[in-house]
């Protein structure tokens, strides 16, 4: 099918230079581009699940967990 666009001077220019290194049509490449935007917004995020630890544990007793210094330093000890 044909049609216009109305593309700015500099995006046309860098196009065309860009489907003469790559040895391919301006047409091509314009297809291209579109076909990239409709997939990328077709396709839905993919959720990913994060592993959660259940088990028993926490902080060893005496650590203060909300002081940085005592948990730097409990970790240079068990290192």
């Amino acid at each position: 099918m044909k049609t216009t666009l109305d593309l700015n001077d500099a995006l046309l220019t860098e196009a065309k230079t860009l489907a003469v290194q790559q040895r391919t049509s301006l047409t091509r490449l314009i297809e291209e581009g579109l076909q990239m935007r409709l997939r990328a917004q077709k396709a839905p995020a993919k959720r990913v699940r994060l592993p959660v630890f259940r088990g028993k544990g926490g902080l060893a007793p005496g650590l203060d967990g909300l002081s940085n210094k005592a948990m730097l330093d409990a970790a240079d000890r068990d290192a």
